[in-house]
């Protein structure tokens, strides 16, 4: 049997966290919430759900991820796949079985659910978010020849393959980063179309001026250290 984990980065997400827990499909093994500094209900309302909560007390999207892995190495028994959706409810937890069916069934590495637009809840994903999915998905094909058209955060990975990635960023870099890792070691990838709503509660990247900004440089960083990189 094939054992999955989930992790699920989570700031002041209490509105939505038990929403995504509850949808989680039940072949999955373990969900984990990284309560990430929130000052609402989140830990208290992710446990009742039935997650399991850890707690990371620096800010960041790719702090959370990383503390979510830290704790799963210290598990008993380690999973063979790891998948990472948002806690705001904007990703449909129970397409999940499509993003690990193509591991399962052809032994690839890395799944990603792509945002597609005809999937898409009408303003899901703003002007900013769409045009910097395709600046950075432009830029990894032409530099990369790169077959992504997102950066969605609803993705499945090997677990050996992810700890062999060495993920460091600590903050809006971790997908883009982790994409531009499996081209480089070359993994088999491929893309799945999944539906995205509009989120509960307010964006904390793409809703504010300064969140988005820093997304996007952030995002560049990464592919132009990555281009220049042998």
């Amino acid at each position: 049997m094939t054992k999955i984990s989930v992790i699920i980065p989570a700031f002041n997400e209490a509105e939505s966290i038990a929403k995504v827990v509850e949808a989680i499909p039940e072949c999955v093994d373990q969900i984990i919430v990284v309560n990430n500094t929130s000052t609402d209900n989140t830990e208290y309302i992710a446990r009742n759900a039935g997650a399991t909560v850890v707690n990371e007390s620096k800010k960041g999207y790719g702090h959370a991820c990383l503390k979510g892995m830290a704790y799963i190495s210290k598990c008993g028994e380690l999973p063979d796949i790891i998948v990472f959706l948002d806690g705001d409810f904007s990703d449909y937890p129970e397409e999940l079985t499509k993003l690990v069916q193509p591991i399962i069934d052809k032994d690839l590495d890395f799944v990603l659910g792509a945002r597609v637009k005809h999937l898409r809840e009408k303003g899901s994903m703003t002007i900013p978010q769409v045009f910097g999915n395709w600046l950075a998905t432009s830029l990894m094909k032409l530099l990369f020849n790169a077959k992504f058209t997102d950066l969605g955060p609803f993705r499945a990975i090997k677990y050996d393959r992810l700890l062999a990635l060495e993920m460091k960023d600590k903050t809006y870099g971790w997908t883009v980063e982790m994409q531009l890792k499996v081209l480089k070691q070359k993994l088999a990838y491929i893309e799945i179309p999944v539906h995205y709503r509009n989120r509960i509660g307010k964006s904390k990247v793409s809703g504010t001026i300064k969140g988005a900004i820093f997304a996007g440089v952030k995002i560049l960083f990464w592919i132009f250290k990555y281009s220049f990189k042998k």
